[in-house]
Parts: structure tokens; sequence; C-alpha cells
């Protein structure tokens, strides 16, 4: 996969525009306008679309135009092309793109150096010269500009599915080189940010277990970094992970968290956290599970893709079904893109043996296995509290005596069931409809915070 920034970009729309003009695709040929003209112009007028969307166009988006565009941004072809952009503008779909469309759904070019790629080729031309139009925004992101650049590029998007010729991941031909916009935060304030995110993370209720392998992963990670900087020898730390543990452990949680945690560490770029289950992954066709998973990847390179119930993807193995085609592409994405995509499984621990065993080569991915232990019932008593607290709500000492008794004996007697915080997240709900429904009929209510924010015992039935 080659790496083309803007000016690579334009120079392939153009050799696509020249190669559709030879093929006469769309009759093109007999248009007063040249296809490369055109490209041009309306790769403007996008830009004039994002640029103006808050009312006033930047010096620096007026540098990228015309360093780009080579067009003078204080001339009458800005203006003319800025009255040329209807009111439905949003909705409309660039000609050259649909000229490309045409010719890849219908392979019109034979021998096609661009195998069949023309119309995502324009469709990232767009999308890299938006995002940096953007970019110029980046310590206060323009509200508006983000949301016009949504709504043309998912057009777009929308266009290019309808007909089958979108590509995404490792099956595009060229991928746009990332646009790079100015760190505001020094290596210090970074570090303070780290200090803050594992205090937080060290202070969450219960998880001894957890805390300590990831803490043990975390320090490895500094000393791989010191001795790096001393040129001394380092290893590879694998950070693929496997969780297990009952429903409302707190899995997802600590994903969240160490997204952000390796994202100051410097292990990971972004830091995002890109939430999946087998119905984000699998899809009804042959070859589609592989496209939608590499969608996924794609969206989650720089961070943490964090695939819950992760057994699922197997448990039909052998019949017919395509869980299997997302765990292939999942394993060749993690060896592709290492360094710039961890990947955590997730579910209930024998389920979770069972996934890893299903195929040779998926339990070698992954080095650290992370047991969640079912809290206590003082544990789930603390996530009570401060689950009230959140929500500015406080229980009175015999409700608290309630509730102690309340999740002491869900703990001794667990359900089938059992989701622990979850549980706990739910009772809370049910507490606060019911106070609701106490005291919603009491003339002193309106008034009274104490009130308001107090439950009683007779509230968590």
């Amino acid at each position: 996969m080659e790496k083309l920034d803007i000016k690579g970009y334009i120079a392939k729309a153009n050799e696509i525009c020249e190669l559709l003009k030879s093929a006469n695709v769309g009759n093109n040929a007999s248009e007063e306008m040249s296809l490369s003209e055109r490209f041009c112009a309306e790769l403007l007028r996008f830009a004039i679309y994002l640029s103006d969307a808050n009312g006033k166009m930047e010096e620096a988006e007026k540098r990228l135009i015309e360093e780009n565009l080579g067009v003078k941004t204080d001339g009458e072809q800005l203006a003319k092309e800025k009255e040329k952009l209807s009111a439905n503008f949003a909705n409309e779909v660039p000609s050259v793109l649909k000229f490309a469309v045409l010719a890849d759904a219908g392979k019109k070019i034979a021998n096609d150096p661009f195998h069949g790629q023309k119309a995502m080729v324009i469709y990232d031309a767009f999308g890299l010269f938006g995002q940096m139009l953007l970019a110029v925004h980046a310590k206060e992101p323009d509200t508006a500009e983000s949301a016009f650049y949504t709504a043309y590029m998912d057009r777009m998007e929308k266009f290019l599915r309808e007909y089958a010729v979108w590509y995404s991941g490792s099956q595009k031909l060229y991928k746009p080189i990332e646009v790079i916009t100015e760190d505001p935060e020094t290596e210090e304030e970074k570090a303070e940010k780290l200090a803050a995110l594992l205090e937080e993370f060290n202070h969450m209720t219960g998880l001894t277990g957890v805390k300590y392998q990831v803490n043990s992963l975390v320090n490895l990670i500094k000393v791989q970094k010191m001795r790096k900087a001393q040129g001394l020898k380092v290893s590879e730390v694998s950070s693929h992970m496997v969780f297990s543990g009952n429903p409302g452990t707190g899995k997802t949680t600590v994903a969240r968290m160490l997204a952000e945690i390796y994202k100051y560490l410097g292990v990971l770029e972004k830091g995002q956290l890109i939430e999946v289950d087998r119905g984000g992954l699998v899809r009804g066709y042959v070859g589609q599970t592989a496209t939608q998973t590499l969608e996924v990847i794609e969206s989650a390179l720089g961070g943490i893709l964090f695939i819950d119930e992760a057994y699922t993807l197997t448990v039909n193995k052998g019949e017919g079904d395509f869980g299997q085609e997302a765990v292939d592409t999942l394993l060749k994405a993690m060896e592709d893109h290492r360094g710039e995509l961890i990947v955590i499984v997730a579910g209930y621990t024998d389920l979770m043996e069972q996934f890893l065993a299903s195929n040779p080569g998926l339990k070698s991915r992954f080095s650290n296995f992370i047991y969640f232990e079912d809290y206590t019932a003082e544990e789930l008593f603390e996530i009570l509290v401060k689950n009230f607290q959140t929500q500015e709500y406080h229980m009175s000492p015999a409700a608290a005596e309630k509730a102690r008794a309340v999740l002491e004996e869900l703990v001794a007697n667990k359900p089938d069931n059992f989701a622990n915080a979850r549980d706990v997240r739910n009772y809370m709900e049910h507490a606060i409809s019911k106070h609701a429904s106490r005291i919603v009929n009491l003339p002193e209510a309106a008034q009274s915070k104490e009130l308001l924010t107090t439950i009683e015992a007779e509230d968590l039935d």
C-alpha cells in the first residue's frame, strides 16, 4: 500500500481524469470543461464549503488552497466558485467521482492501472484535503466545519458503497498520509496526565489482581523506554490482551483507561477505544466480513480494539459461519500493524479458553491474560455509594444498612445471570425511580434539597 500526501493524490486524480477522458467514459470527451479542470474546480468548491462554514476563511486555510490548488484566494476565481455553491451542496456528489464510479463499477477501463479503485482515489483526495483544512483549528476544532466535512464525506461514501466500489484498510492501493497537527501538550503535561490516569486507575474499587498486572506492564514499558534511551537492548513487549471474567467486572472501563494510559506512555499514538462485538464484525456473505473487519481495524489504528464476547466469533465454527473470517482478518492485521494497534478480546473465562484454542495462531498473539474477579459485597456497596454520589444522591443510614444486607445476600447466593457492577447500576436506577414516585407529590419536595437527594430504605426494595 503506497502512502500519498495531498499533492500525490491530486496528481493521481489528474491521471485518472486523463484515463477517463481517453476511454471517453460517460461521453465526457464531448464536455466543454475537461475532467481535470472539473476535479480542480470541485475540490476548490469543497474547500470553500468547509473553510467558510463558520463565516470566516482563516489565513492558514487560504494558504492551503493557494499552495495545493494554485488559486489566488483574493482573486475572482474564488468568488466565482463560491457563488456556484448550492444550498444542497452537502448532498451533491462531485461529477468526477460519478465518472470514476461508472468506470470502476462497469469495468470500462481495460488493463486498469488503478485496479478498480479510481473512485477511492478521488474520495480520499477530498477526504485528505478536508482533514488538512480542519487541522487548522486543531487546538479548538471548529464545530461547523467538522459537521460540514462529515456530511459531505458520508454522502460520497454512501455513493461508493451503493455501487460496490468502496475499499478500506489494506484493500486500498493508496493510503492517505495522516495529517499531522501540532501537539499542544508538552512532555511535562503528558507525564502529569499519565500520573493522574494511573492514580485514578489505582483508586478504582476492587480489581486488586487487575491493578497488579496493569501496573507491572506499565513499569515494564517505562523501563524499556529508559533502556532504549541509554542504547541498551530492549525486549519487544506484546501489548495484546485477553480479559476474562463475568459481566460487570470492569473490563470495558479498564480497557478505556488503558487506551489513554498507553497513549501517554507513548505506546499508542491516539489512544481511542473502539468497542465491538460479533455484530460489529460479521456479515452474511463471503467477503463482506473481511471488509467490515478491516474497516473496524482501520478506525482502531493508533488505539485499542476491544472485542467483547469474542468467543461468539468461533462458537459456530465449521457450520458455514463467517466468524472465522473475522478472526483470520484480525490475525493478519495484528501482524501487519505491529505498534499501531492493541487488541483486547474479552468474555467469560471458560468460553475465552475455547476461543483461544479454536485457532493455532490465536493464542500465540496474546501474552497478557488478565482475570477480572467478581466484586465482594463490600466492593459492590462502595460502587453503589459512588454511583449515587455521581447522580447527586446519598443513602440515609437505614437505607445504607438495607443496601448492605441486599448486596450480601446477592453475593452469597449469586443468580445465574449475576452481573456485578451492572446489577448495582440497575439497583440504583430502580431506587432513584422509586424515590421519585415517593416524593413527587409532597408539597415541600420542590424546596427541599434533602428530600430531593436522600434515598430511604423503602426506595431500596
